[in-house]
Parts: C-alpha cells; structure tokens; sequence
C-alpha cells in the first residue's frame, strides 16, 4: 500500500520528510490541522501521527470537541470501529515503509479504551501488532480504568496517558471514572512497567481553583507516587462547533477570550493557573512539561521555548 510522504517544515524551524497519509488516509494520517505558527498569538501545535483506528466515545464529557467533528453522524460520537482487517492492512505497510520510529496517537477521535472487553479492543486487535515489530510506539489516551487485558501485554512498545483534572472539575462536567479510580489506574499501569504520561486538560478557572489543582499534584505526587515521563497542561477551549453541539453549556461562561483556535479563558487567567501548575511540578522534580495549543505569547510569558516542544503526541 502506498503511502505519501512530504516535507514539512516542524515546529523548531527545521524541515523534515514526514509521513503524511498511508492510503486513503482514512486510518493513519499525520494531524496537520494547525498552521504553522508564526504570530505571538498564533497556537503552537505540532503535527503527530494519527491512528484513526476507532471513532466515538461512552463518556461525556460537557466541552468534548468530538460532538462537534461527529455532528453530521446520526449516531453523533457513539463508538464504532472501524473494519480491523484495513486497520491491520495499513499499520502493516507503516511497520514495513516507515524506518524513522513513530509515535501513533490512537486516542484523537476515540477514548482509546472504548472497547475493552469485547472482540474490538485495542489490547486484542492493535496492541498485537505493535508487538511484532521494534520501532514504533503505540499511545494509549484514556480515561478509562478498564486496565485489566492491558495489563497482560508487554509493555515495551506502549505508552499509556491519562486526562485528568480537579475532582471538582471532573465531578461537575466529565461524566467519566473519578479521579481517584483514575490515578489508582494510572500507579498500577506505571507498577507494571508502561511509560506514563499525563495530560492535565482543560484547566478551569473555577471558584478556589488553587486548592483543587494544588490537591489533585499533592495526590498525583505524593499519595500514587506517579512519576510521569511528561506532563501536557491545557486550559478550557472551545471551537464554535463544540460549543453549538454541547448539551451542557454551562463551562462556555468561562470563556473570555477568542483565537484562532476558538473560544478559550482570558489570557491573564490562563497564566495564573499555568504557572502555579508549573511550580507545584517543578517542585516535584517534573520537568518535561508542554501546553496544549497554547499561543506563542504564553509559552514566551511563561519563559518557555515552544520550538523545544515535548507534549503527549510526540
């Protein structure tokens, strides 16, 4: 199977042949929905391999950008997967063509745990696959504990990130495991050998805001002992087809600001609860921490070099 390769200039300034599509592109397809940033307020995003191997999700989320991206479905953002034997077909020619190692995002359009425990799960269709070759590397994004056939793969050619937030946060508008459920997950995952990653997104600006991010760290750190190898830290946003088809609007208050990547929380905001974020984890000693679609006016703000960008999709 063919697959398209192009250059593309990447986010330090540098070019490099990437692999855009394998095929139709229907299953894996290098993310380049951003533009390249130039402006200060331009978002820094860089492009990442996509495995498109499912679509949908049994959460929900109040701010899920896939009600919008699925609205034309009858079925909205209810899972499917996708015909295994093309999926398998076109992970084969990337494991045989591509000779750069990659990571492929599996959890874009999907809770990449969607389907555990039936014939469709990624531990039992995808994970396989992965384990026959060396070179690339599979990412795992969830908020699913569901963790009980992933614990019985090698964890060599896996990486697992979790979508964590305030209790209080979660509570109120993901209508997903606890928090609690979560990090127990994420210690027994981490327990088992597989490399962890967090993403701790979208921050809200609610009401006493410090205390509940400043819990949820002192938890992470200290009660699960989780030791991520990377941190990506995002603040509510909300592109206007998310906003239009959410069936719980009541997070779009928070939103005082537009950009090119939407609506999302004034700026002077976003930069108080980044740089508290920021200094409970420093303190920790974690180090390795990115933004998501964040302008280059924060990452300069916060005294960070974006072109360095090390987030959960690389």
């Amino acid at each position: 199977m063919k697959i398209k390769f192009q250059e593309r200039k990447l986010i330090n300034g540098e070019t490099k042949i990437l692999p855009i599509q394998v095929g139709d592109g229907s299953i894996i397809k290098l993310f380049d929905k951003t533009p390249y940033p130039k402006k200060e307020n331009d978002v820094v995003c860089p492009h990442f391999i996509e495995l498109k191997w499912a679509n949908g999700c049994n959460f929900n989320c109040a701010w899920c950008y896939l009600n919008g991206t699925f609205r034309f479905r009858p079925n909205g953002k209810k899972p499917y997967a996708k015909n295994i034997e093309k999926v398998k077909s076109h992970l084969l020619s990337f494991f045989e063509q591509v000779k750069k190692p990659y990571v492929l995002n599996s959890g874009e359009i999907s809770d990449s745990l969607v389907f555990e425990g039936t014939e469709y799960a990624i531990t039992k269709t995808i994970i396989p696959l992965f384990l026959q070759q060396d070179k690339h590397k599979l990412l795992i994004l969830t908020k699913s504990v569901d963790i009980n056939d992933l614990l019985k793969v090698p964890s060599d050619k896996i990486i697992v990130s979790y979508s964590i937030n305030a209790e209080e946060v979660a509570r109120r508008w993901e209508k997903a495991p606890s928090i609690e459920k979560r990090l127990k997950a994420i210690s027994i995952l981490q327990s088992a050998g597989f490399e962890i990653r967090l993403r701790i997104d979208p921050l809200v600006s609610i009401e006493n805001w410090k205390d509940c991010y400043g819990r949820l760290i002192e938890e992470m750190i200290n009660k699960y002992e989780i030791n991520p190898s990377r941190i990506t830290i995002g603040s509510l946003r909300g592109l206007q087809t998310t906003i239009q088809h959410s069936l719980d609007k009541s997070w779009v208050v928070y939103l005082k600001e537009s950009t090119n990547w939407g609506k999302r929380i004034d700026f002077d905001s976003r930069f108080k609860m980044y740089s508290f974020i920021i200094e409970k984890l420093e303190g920790e000693g974690i180090r390795s921490i990115a933004f998501c679609k964040e302008t280059i006016k924060m990452w300069n703000s916060l005294g960070k070099d974006y072109k360095k960008i090390e987030c959960n999709c690389l």
